[in-house]
């Protein structure tokens, strides 16, 4: 193998680095790949997580221990999160955009990637740490922000439905109580889906009552797995008193249902909250 200029390796490091977030890989690895001794590859990760850090990319975190290792985590600063989540809010602040039952149209929102991929970032910092093995959502509107979020934790993304369908093969079936309007709901995973003992964080894109939250959070009882955390989108300031507990919205909205000139959106306060 030809020897491999340092400028060169920079770059193959930050792009296996950045399509594989939260992804432990040895130096050895790298070494192997790039035909260059631990030394010099460790000066090449110094100086790729000063430059991330420099121009708010993520970060490089060393990981110690017999499987350790480098890992790319991508972050969102909390006054660029903070400024992101404000210019959204004004987005969102639209009358026209509250749909009937107090829902906000978001479907525009969630089909460009650049803004729900950033979502998805935020989302995902705030549970590094809790190291789910899964995100959850349930279909349909909740998947691409869920997807973001699996991706920044390099981890899988499990879709419930409201029925099982033949080609996932048998499947777990619970009955939920809408928190809206107290109709009887079916939610389905397949059995093959998720393991005993794993860790699950729910990510959908709206909250109200949070009863179809609570139906995800009683499915991962029947699977015996932990969830982590509930992240949402956009949460409606009322009802005070919701079916789960512990949320995290990007997005606080309130509105008076007869009145839509009245709709506010903003950042959440846990938002407001990070750069204190």
């Amino acid at each position: 193998m030809d020897r491999i200029k340092r400028n060169e390796r920079m770059a193959a490091l930050t792009k296996w680095l950045t399509e594989a977030p939260n992804k432990i890989f040895t130096l050895s690895h790298f070494c192997d790949q790039l035909g260059t001794a631990k030394s010099t590859l460790s000066e090449d990760i110094d100086i790729l997580r000063k430059t991330f850090a420099q121009f708010g990319l993520g970060k490089l975190e060393t990981v110690t221990g017999a499987a350790g290792g480098v890992r790319y985590r991508p972050w969102v600063s909390p006054e660029e999160t903070q400024r992101f989540l404000s210019e959204l809010s004004a987005e969102l602040c639209t009358p026209t955009r509250l749909l009937p039952g107090g829902f906000l149209y978001l479907g525009d929102i969630l089909s460009l990637h650049d803004l729900v991929s950033k979502m998805g970032v935020i989302i995902a910092q705030q549970y590094y740490d809790a190291a789910p093995d899964f995100v959850l959502t349930m279909e349909t509107k909740g998947i691409p922000v869920a997807l973001m979020t699996s991706h920044a934790l390099g981890v899988p993304l499990v879709i419930a439905r409201h029925s099982s369908k033949v080609y996932e093969g048998s499947a777990v079936n619970i009955n939920y109580v809408s928190g809206t309007d107290k109709h009887i709901d079916t939610m389905s995973l397949s059995r093959r889906a998720v393991q005993p003992g794993q860790k699950a964080l729910i990510v959908d894109d709206f909250l109200k009552a949070g009863g179809t939250a609570k139906g995800m959070t009683d499915l991962m009882a029947e699977f015996e797995v932990e969830v982590v955390g509930t992240a949402f989108v956009v949460a409606t300031e009322t009802p005070a008193k919701r079916c789960i507990s512990g949320e995290k919205a990007l997005l606080t909205m309130n509105v008076d249902p007869d009145d839509p000139a009245t709709l506010a959106v903003r950042p959440s306060d846990w938002v407001m909250d990070l750069a204190k």
